[in-house]
């Protein structure tokens, strides 16, 4: 994962595609939970949309560009713990969604589940009403 995300061995996302993409049900719309634009350029890619290689996903979060300090990768357990909402809704993507579409957020490492957690508030509190997480390592 470390070659993949921070060294950015890309070839490596297609190691992890087969396992990922069999746990996504065909009713569910796939939303990657995003990166902000300053590990956009750093990194040249999104680790998580690279993950879904050619399925086809929405991209109806954003990250607040206020949130791009520390990496939550160089963040102790508790820092992340104390994560204040990191995202935002995109009102133009989320627009013609219905609210009964069953939602399922991918992001590529779990570990404290803060992440998944704030970014599944943030859609239910907009009104969805089925969100679930997947994330391809713990």
């Amino acid at each position: 994962m470390r070659r993949y995300k921070f060294l950015g061995d890309y070839r490596l996302r297609k190691v992890f595609q087969k396992d990922l993409l069999a746990s996504i049900s065909k009713p569910e719309m796939v939303v990657p939970i995003p990166v902000n634009k300053s590990t956009l350029l750093t990194r040249g890619f999104n680790q998580v949309t690279g993950l879904l290689g050619k399925l086809s996903y929405r991209e109806i979060l954003l990250t607040k560009q206020a949130n791009k300090s520390i990496s939550q990768s160089k963040k102790s357990r508790k820092e992340r713990m104390k994560l204040e909402q990191p995202f935002l809704i995109d009102l133009k993507e989320i627009s013609n969604i219905s609210l009964n579409q069953n939602i399922v957020l991918v992001d590529d490492v779990y570990t404290t589940g803060t992440t998944i957690r704030l970014a599944a508030e943030l859609l239910m509190d907009y009104g969805f009403k089925n969100v679930r997480g997947l994330t391809l390592a713990r």
